[in-house]
């Protein structure tokens, strides 16, 4: 039963992730036409801020959440998921609307001092009144996922994918060609209006949904003790790492000016490599990444039955199909990279780009099963520190290797960085799964007295 859901959900998730990036991919074909290369460097950037913004609204709840619900559904007790929800939308909210507030507040000096381009302090101040939704999104769908039952949240992810298309496309129509700023703001408005949309709707079908949970219990086992210590520890995880990627992000530009680029060369090369190849390098991943978000509920209940062959035999099958599938992944990109590049994009850099970057598929998909394993079975701390340095590695690469290597250095340093992320999990999963080392969630399981230590 467990595997037909397991085989049911990815396979939805699989269709509707192909779906979903098919429409983003010919969108962000449309929209480097549309803006150019420049304006989709500086509307790169800009989602280098807002994007930190979203770690500090998210702070940790997805993941807490999805592992709190199946924690309840493994002990056999759901009448405690409403309990839960309850305190995880509470923090959803507070983290949401603290980012708002931030974010709006410091858009002027974010753009000045970070960016270094006041044309993004209007797009930043929009682009803070999606961060409520995108916390209480998060938790929702982490609930979903728990619970076996992905349709849901896949299908307002669809229309707020398709929305969110139509309503950028509607705004950038107001917006005269070659006006970078109101482009930028126009594409954000647009993704705002779509994630007030996407709350709506996913309210309304989790209101439906939750009903399928009796009432919680008087006292549903120290609930908010342990939904802050899965959250709390991966949101300060995240701060640290999202803090890092930004400020490697705002450095690349910068970086390529010391190189000898010009301003607007700089910003096109950046949105090129950023906004144009790795979205395409990364589209086929769908499979994998949806296999990566589904394992964590299957592990967490496996492990808190104790069943160890199961982990380990669906662990060494899943990363044998993630190995030889981004194999074939990786084999077509290096082959088809220059006319795929010329066919969406019209730009023989972007191709060279792809078909330097091929070979490094192989290691950034299994890194990705490896990462949803390693959540599953307790060891999310562990991922976020190898993710931290990480990021600490690829800043100190960018300082060092972008004035004097370009774009060359650029393509260097993901090489680097993602083989460092990928060896040190691949290391740690093997000595879970060879028990060389216990996880945090098997420790736990092992002192019944106290249960919330799972986290």
């Amino acid at each position: 039963m467990q595997h037909r859901r397991l085989v049911y959900n990815t396979a939805l998730l699989t269709l509707s992730s192909l779906l979903m990036s098919g429409i983003g991919m010919a969108f962000q074909v449309w929209l480097a036409a549309r803006i150019g290369t420049s304006g989709i460097g500086l509307y790169q950037l800009t989602l280098s801020v807002t994007n930190l913004g979203a770690t500090f609204a998210i702070s940790g709840i997805r993941f807490a959440t999805t592992r709190l619900v199946a924690e309840e559904l493994g002990r056999d007790k759901p009448s405690g998921i409403q309990a839960a929800m309850r305190r995880c939308l509470a923090y959803a909210a507070f983290f949401g609307v603290a980012a708002l507030l931030i974010l709006y507040f410091l858009a002027e000096p974010l753009a000045c001092l970070a960016i270094r381009d006041a044309r993004t302090i209007f797009s930043l101040q929009l682009a803070a009144f999606s961060m409520p939704c995108i916390a209480l999104c998060s938790a929702m769908s982490g609930y979903f996922t728990a619970c076996g039952r992905v349709w849901k949240p896949t299908a307002v992810h669809l229309l707020e994918q398709l929305s969110g298309v139509l309503l950028v496309a509607w705004a950038l129509d107001r917006v005269g060609v070659g006006d970078i700023e109101r482009s930028c703001s126009a594409v954000t408005f647009g993704r705002l209006a779509a994630d007030l949309l996407s709350l709506l709707l996913m309210s309304l079908v989790y209101r439906i949904d939750r009903r399928h949970h009796f009432e919680a219990e008087p006292n549903a086992g120290r609930l908010t003790g342990r939904m802050l210590r899965l959250a709390i520890p991966l949101a300060v995880s995240a701060y640290a790492r999202s803090a890092l990627s930004t400020l490697q992000h705002l450095l690349v530009p910068r970086g390529l000016r010391a190189s000898g680029f010009s301003a607007d060369r700089a910003l096109s090369g950046y949105g090129v490599l950023q906004g144009m190849v790795l979205p395409v390098l990364f589209f086929p991943s769908c499979l994998l990444g949806s296999l990566a978000e589904l394992i964590v509920p299957e592990l967490t209940e496996a492990q808190m039955r104790g069943d160890r062959p199961a982990i380990r035999h669906l662990v060494q099958r899943l990363l044998r199909a993630s190995l030889g599938y981004s194999l074939l992944v990786s084999l077509f990109l290096f082959l088809c990279a220059r006319p795929l590049a010329f066919y969406l994009y019209q730009s023989s850099q972007a191709g060279e780009f792809l078909r330097l970057l091929a070979p490094l598929v192989p290691v950034m998909y299994t890194d990705m099963t490896v990462d949803g394993c390693l959540k599953g079975l307790g060891e999310q701390l562990w991922s976020m520190g190898v993710n931290i340095a990480e990021a600490l590695l690829g800043l100190l690469l960018v300082w060092q290797l972008l004035p004097r290597y370009a774009l060359a250095g650029w393509i260097a340093i993901l090489y680097i960085t993602e083989g460092f992320n990928f060896i040190l999990s691949a290391f740690r999963l093997d000595a879970i799964l060879t028990g060389r080392r216990s996880s945090s969630g098997t420790a736990a399981r092992r002192s019944p007295a106290r249960p919330q230590r799972t986290a």
